[in-house]
């Protein structure tokens, strides 16, 4: 595949994009800088019984708006909701970080989430606004790489600024970027956009949201809060799956849905999902548990166990930023996606083999792995869908996306977490010797807490200390065997993506109302509508064939020795090369009138060349040819054409609408096109 021509961002953009990172860092980092400060909290505000409630309010809300946003930015703009989220979560975090009390914190922390489900999936879906899906790769590692270090310092920060100034800080901290963040979206962000008509589903808002709080409510109390098979449990997930159901009912009937389901016909889209929730919950649970060995089975201290998961963010920023720019510059994507699910399959596996004995820089070298396959991997998802998908469904599409992850997140903690607890407790006492198991004070009911928590291991016998360390070392290789099989999911939903080829364009305001036009062509309500022929009516398909049948006639007749100022016009469009010219014209045609995506995506640079041309000051003729044109069409001589400003027909007669009679005149040559192309052909 050819290499793009160089692109870069202009100075506004350059801004924007330095604005989207600052939002994506206040609102990434959020999610793991509070767990070092939890003791604390929960010691000062009490709510020991209620612990994860400061991580999940944060997590629920925040995957709960997530398509809603989504949805709305692709109906009304982006810019309003981006600055509306930065300033809600900022408002969130000065409630944390001033809360009385637990619950109070608890909803600062929901606050947060809102602004958190609003910031993250929109910073993904305005880089897919100006920035072509060619060129975008480099730019979205680059955004990757803000989400691994805010994955992976987000604890070592909150530990740091918890020990030096208080747990309040780690709310207030963030304040300032966010300031910056707000001023720069305010001053620098303008996006072109073209409303989408119809009303907001609020029926499917009201059936998603309550919905998807029972599955994740579930899914996270499960095996710790409540047993998975209370009554709490299923009940949650009985109602969360009726009403499901009744949303996928409302989206097929609704005018404007709020996630449209076709696009799950789209293979692209929907092996993407798949393979993000499965990568998400991979990652996550490395995240989660991987402290969990190093502190409860290797012994190291917290500080310590943050810095192994060090060489996973630096795998996956470096990386992350060496793909992106090798699919800019190749066009090539699916290869790099392939490679690096082996590679976090292959680290996973290496975790798999950890055992009691096994040294810090084996888990090291696992984890390094693990980030070097993430690298390769993870923003690419986000690249396919972007590219596969209309610009009206832009938003949405990409709010999708990080919707899957952030339930894959939620659902790889909650499941990981399961199989480590369930048999700890017979794990940990089979490796305890038959005189400490027996022995009076309960040494056989001891759990892994007593692993992690120096208070409790200083007064242990070394033999039970050991056994504990051997129990959750076979537990945590259970646990991390859970993700070999879905990495083997992530593998193959990810061989199924297609990959086609990258746009080297950004779609603009026009594109984006032909592709609307065409939505509700495809869904008109008789299967016999006409297609108009006048701007802006539907049936904008029916226009491009067309006009491509207009360019590939003009390459044609440009063969002729009878006409020869279109020889010249179409020579100089070939910079003096007619065959050039005539070139441009027939794969410009042939991007307007062919149906296969891959045929058309392949002739698209030469529509864009034809574009950028005609775009120039003064239009892509010569002076010299524009000046024989106006002589000739005139049939007068020179002096008369061109030593004054003629006045129009619409100045000299005010009845006659021009625009009107253009547009009779195009409808008319329609007809003729359509005849001589078929003639030529």
């Amino acid at each position: 595949m050819s290499q793009p021509a160089a692109y870069s961002l202009s100075p506004a953009e350059r801004r924007v994009f330095a604005g989207l990172m600052l939002g994506m860092f206040v609102a990434s980092i959020s999610q793991t800088i509070v767990g070092p400060a939890m003791p604390r909290i929960v010691a000062e505000l009490g709510g020991i019984d209620h612990y994860s409630w400061v991580a999940t309010a944060a997590m629920l809300v925040s995957a709960i708006v997530v398509p809603i946003v989504g949805k709305l930015s692709d109906m009304f703009g982006r810019r309003e909701f981006y600055l509306g989220g930065l300033v809600v979560f900022m408002v969130g975090s000065v409630i944390s970080g001033l809360a009385p009390d637990f619950w109070t914190l608890v909803a600062g922390r929901a606050v947060q989430g809102l602004g958190m489900g609003t910031l993250m999936p929109l910073s993904q879906t305005i880089i897919g606004d100006i920035i072509p899906p060619r060129q975008r790769g480099k730019y979205q590692g680059l955004m990757g790489a803000v989400f691994g270090v805010t994955s992976v310092a987000g604890p070592i920060a909150g530990g740091l600024i918890t020990d030096a100034f208080g747990w309040r800080w780690l709310f207030f901290a963030v304040l300032p970027l966010g300031v910056v963040a707000v001023f720069v979206i305010a001053r620098f962000l303008r996006l072109d956009h073209t409303p989408q008509p119809g009303r907001v589903d609020a029926l499917g808002i009201l059936t998603l949201t309550p919905a998807l709080v029972g599955i994740l409510l579930a899914t996270s109390w499960g095996g710790t809060t409540y047993p998975w098979g209370s009554g709490v449990i299923l009940g949650l997930y009985a109602a969360g799956v009726v009403l499901l159901g009744l949303f996928v009912a409302v989206e097929l009937r609704a005018e404007n849905p709020l996630l449209p389901l076709s696009l799950f016909r789209n293979g692209i889209f929907s092996w993407a999902n798949v393979a993000s929730f499965g990568l998400a919950m991979v990652m996550f649970g490395a995240i989660i548990y991987v402290p969990v060995f190093a502190q409860g089975v290797l012994g190291v201290g917290a500080t310590e166990s943050g810095l192994i998961l060090m060489p996973m963010m630096l795998g996956l920023i470096v990386v992350g930023i060496v793909s992106g720019y090798l699919v800019t510059r190749t066009g090539r994507y699916k290869e790099l996606m392939l490679l690096g699910t082996v590679v976090l399959g292959v680290g996973l596996w290496m975790l798999t083999r950890l055992g009691v004995d096994s040294s810090e820089w084996e888990l090291t070298a696992a984890i390094a792995v693990m980030g070097t396959g993430l690298g390769l991997a993870m923003q690419q998802y986000t690249l396919v869908v972007q590219n596969a998908v209309p610009r009206a469904d832009l938003g949405v599409a990409t709010a999708s996306l990080q919707f899957f992850r952030n339930v894959g997140n939620t659902v790889g903690i909650a499941v990981f977490g399961a199989v480590m607890t369930s048999g700890l407790a017979g794990a940990i006492a089979g490796h305890l010797p038959p005189e400490l198991a027996g022995r009076a004070g309960g040494l056989g009911e001891l759990d892994a807490a007593a692993a992690l928590d120096p208070a409790q291991t200083a007064g242990l016998p070394p033999e039970a200390l050991q056994a504990i360390r051997s129990g959750l070392a076979d537990r945590l290789q259970d646990t991390f065997s859970l993700g070999l099989p879905i990495m083997v999911a992530v593998f193959l939903a990810t061989l199924m993506i297609r990959a086609i080829p990258l746009r080297d364009t950004v779609h603009t305001p026009d594109e984006a109302q032909r592709e609307y036009l065409d939505t509700m062509a495809h869904s008109a309500p008789s299967s016999d509508y006409v297609p108009g022929l006048r701007s802006g009516d539907v049936g904008a398909r029916t226009r491009e064939r067309v006009l491509g049948l207009q360019l590939g006639m003009l390459a044609r007749s440009a063969g002729r020795p009878d006409r020869p100022l279109l020889v010249r016009a179409v020579t100089e469009l070939g910079d003096g090369d007619l065959q050039r010219g005539r070139q441009i014209l027939e794969r410009a045609a042939l991007v307007l009138t062919s149906d296969d995506p891959q045929e058309s995506a392949a002739a698209e640079r030469y529509a864009v060349e034809l574009g950028r041309r005609a775009g120039t000051e003064g239009g892509m003729l010569s002076e010299a040819l524009r000046r024989d044109l106006a002589v000739l069409a005139a049939e007068r001589r020179p002096e008369e054409v061109l030593s004054q400003i003629e006045p129009t027909v619409a100045q000299r007669h005010a009845a006659v609408d021009v625009a009107k009679v253009r547009q009779a005149a195009t409808e008319l040559s329609t007809a003729l096109l359509v005849d001589v192309a078929r003639l030529d052909r």
